[in-house]
C-alpha cells in the first residue's frame, strides 16, 4: 500500500509488560489475559479468529481510550474494537499480535440538549439505554436501534450500519448522526460538525462531510469515541397494519410501493421458514410478559386490555403456513394523518395481491423493540447466521428471485445437513429493500453465544455436537448467494472481513481510500482486514 508503514514486530514486550502498562491507563481491574476473555473477544456469531487477541483492555473515557490507543501504537499492536460482539462477518476479529478494544465502559449518556435537539453518547452506549434516557424528555433520535439495540452498541452501529428502527423513514444509523469525536492510531482525537471546539457539535454539514468517513467504515480509520446524534420529539400518534402474501415477488412490490409513498417509520416482513422458526421459539410466559407490556403501553387500561386481547385471540395462527407475512407501524403527530397513512398502506397491499391480516406482530415489535438475543441459536439450539443485501426498489424482486432459484439448486446439499432458511425484508427510507437469508443449521454453540442469551433460555437449549461439515455447506451457500448480491448490484452493511466491498469500488475510490487509511492510519493498526483494507480479507 502506497505511503503505509510496517507495522514494527521487533523487541516485542512480553504479555506481562503490557498488561501492566494499559493497567496503569485504566487500571488493573480492566485488563484482562484470561482466556476465556480472550477467547470470547477473538469470535463471533459465525466464526473464531485464527488466534485469539492476547490482551483486553477497556477504557472507560475517552482521555483513557486516547492513551490506550497511542500506547498500542508503540507497543506494535493491532487494535480490534469490539462492541456487543453480535457480528456474522468477522468484523471486529482480531488479526495479528492484537488488543482487544472492549467498549463496554465507554457507556454513559454524556449530554441530554432538548434545546438543541442533539445528544452525545460514548461510542459504547446501547441503542436501548439511549432510547430509556430520552423517552422521559418526550424523545427520540430518528434512527432508534436495531432490534439487536439491548447490548447492540451506537458506535458500533455507526461503524457497521444497521436498519429497523425508524429506518423506513429515516434511513440507516448514520443518517442521525450530527458529529463524531473518533480517535486516530496515533490517540489523536478528530472532531466534525459544526459547533464551538470543545462542545458538542448542532449541525453535521460544515465544509466537506468527515462525519462520513466514519461511519460505515469497520473502524478502519479510527474509534469513534464520542457520538453526537439529532433528535426528533416522539410522534404523538402511531398505528399498526399487517397483511399475508403468497409470493415473495407481491410482498417485495409492496414494500417497495410503500417506501415510495413515505407512509411507514417501519417495516418488517418473514418468509414462512422464518415465521416457523419464530412460532416454535416464542414460549407462553414470553407471550404473558409481552402482553402486560401492551396494556401498560395503551393511553388507557381499557384500551391496553383491548390491544391484549385482540392479540391473545388471534393467537399465532394469524396467516396461512406458506405465507410471506409484512408488518407496518406508521407514525406522525395526529391521528388523522396516521390513519391516512395505515390507509393507503392497506390500498397498496390489496393492490399486489395482499389480505389484511391481525396485526398482532407490528404491534408486538413497538412494545418490546429490544427482545434479549436468545434468537441467536434456534429452538433446538442450532447455529444461526445471517446475510443480507440492500437491493433497490425496482430490482429488489429480481434479487429475490436469483436468490430463491441458487437456494432451489443447492437445496439437497443444505438438507443432507439440516440446514434450513429462513427470510427477514426490511427497508431504508425511499430508496431501498434489505433482503436478508438466514441460516439455521446444527453446530456447538461458541461462548459468544452463552454470554448474549439469556441464561435460562440457554439452560433449555440442547446441546449440540461440532459439526463442521454442516458448517461448510453454511459457508459454501453463504458465499455464492453473497455472489449474487454483488452481482446484480446490491449494497452491504456489516462488512466486515466477508462483503466484497473493495472488489465493488473502481479504481480512484480505492486509491482514495488507501490514502486515507494511510493519513489516519499509517502503521495499519485498526482491524486490519476489514473492508479489504490493511490486511486479510477473509
Amino acid at each position: 500500500m502506497t505511503g503505509a508503514k510496517m507495522l514494527d514486530t521487533t523487541n516485542q514486550p512480553t504479555v506481562d509488560a503490557l498488561a501492566t502498562r494499559y493497567a496503569a491507563i485504566v487500571g488493573a481491574a480492566y485488563v484482562s489475559q484470561d482466556a476465556a476473555k480472550r477467547q470470547l473477544h477473538s469470535e463471533d456469531i459465525w466464526r473464531r479468529a485464527a488466534a485469539p487477541a492476547i490482551v483486553v483492555v477497556a477504557p472507560a473515557t475517552t482521555e483513557e481510550l486516547c492513551a490506550v490507543i497511542a500506547q498500542a501504537q508503540k507497543d506494535g499492536l493491532t487494535l480490534a474494537p469490539r462492541g456487543a460482539g453480535a457480528s456474522y462477518t468477522g468484523a471486529y476479529l482480531p488479526e495479528g499480535r492484537a488488543l482487544s478494544l472492549d467498549m463496554s465502559r465507554l457507556d454513559k449518556i454524556l449530554a441530554i440538549d432538548p434545546a438543541a435537539m442533539t445528544v452525545t453518547v460514548q461510542g459504547g452506549c446501547t441503542w436501548a439505554a439511549l432510547h430509556a434516557a430520552l423517552k422521559p424528555h418526550g424523545l427520540r433520535t430518528p434512527f432508534w436501534g436495531p432490534m439487536s439495540g439491548l447490548v447492540s452498541t451506537i458506535g458500533g452501529g455507526l461503524s457497521q450500519l444497521n436498519a429497523m428502527f425508524g429506518a423506513a423513514r429515516y434511513g440507516t444509523s448514520s443518517e442521525s448522526v450530527v458529529g463524531l469525536a473518533v480517535v486516530l492510531a496515533d490517540g489523536q482525537l478528530l472532531r466534525t460538525g459544526a459547533g464551538l471546539p470543545g462542545q458538542p457539535p448542532f449541525y453535521r454539514h460544515y465544509g466537506p462531510d468527515l462525519a462520513g468517513l466514519f461511519c460505515g467504515d469497520g473502524g478502519v480509520f479510527g474509534i469513534k469515541a464520542e457520538i453526537t446524534l439529532r433528535l426528533m420529539r416522539i410522534p404523538a400518534q402511531e398505528d399498526f397494519c399487517s397483511f399475508a402474501f403468497k409470493s415473495g415477488r407481491d410482498l417485495l412490490l409492496a414494500m417497495a410501493e410503500m417506501s415510495r409513498a413515505g407512509i411507514a417509520a417501519e417495516m418488517c416482513a418473514f418468509d414462512p421458514g422464518l415465521a416457523e422458526v419464530r412460532m416454535k421459539r416464542a414460549s407462553l410466559a414470553e407471550d404473558f410478559g409481552t402482553l402486560r407490556k401492551v396494556v401498560a403501553k395503551e393511553a388507557s387500561l381499557f384500551k391496553g386490555l383491548q390491544s391484549a386481547a385482540k392479540i391473545a385471540m388471534a393467537g399465532r395462527d394469524i396467516m396461512a403456513p406458506d405465507d410471506f407475512s409484512l408488518h407496518v407501524i406508521a407514525e406522525g403527530r395526529c391521528a388523522a394523518a396516521v390513519a391516512a397513512d395505515i390507509g393507503q398502506a392497506k390500498k397498496i397491499a390489496a393492490a399486489s395481491n395482499g389480505r389484511e391480516i391481525e396485526n398482532s406482530i407490528a404491534r408486538l415489535i413497538r412494545v418490546t423493540p429490544f427482545p434479549p438475543l436468545n434468537s441467536i441459536l434456534g429452538p433446538a439450539g442450532e447455529r444461526w447466521a445471517p446475510i443480507h443485501g440492500i437491493a433497490s426498489l425496482a430490482a429488489a424482486p429480481t434479487v429475490l428471485a436469483a436468490v430463491e432459484a441458487a437456494f432451489a439448486e443447492m437445496k439437497p446439499a443444505l438438507d443432507a445437513h439440516n440446514v434450513t432458511l429462513g427470510y427477514l425484508f426490511t427497508s431504508l427510507s425511499t430508496n431501498a429493500l434489505i433482503i436478508e437469508p438466514v441460516f439455521y443449521w446444527p453446530e456447538e454453540r461458541y461462548s459468544v453465544h452463552e454470554s448474549l442469551i439469556e441464561k435460562p433460555h440457554l439452560a433449555r437449549l440442547p446441546v449440540l455436537d461440532a459439526n463442521p461439515e454442516a458448517t461448510a455447506a453454511v459457508g459454501t451457500a453463504r458465499n455464492r448467494i453473497i455472489k449474487i448480491f454483488a452481482d446484480l448490484g446490491c449494497g452491504f452493511f456489516q462488512i466486515g472481513r466477508t462483503y466484497p466491498y473493495r472488489e465493488s469500488r473502481d479504481a480512484a475510490s480505492i486509491a482514495l481510500l488507501e490514502a486515507i487509511k494511510s493519513q489516519l492510519d499509517p502503521a495499519q493498526t485498526f482491524n486490519p482486514g476489514a473492508l479489504g483494507l490493511g490486511g486479510r480479507a477473509a
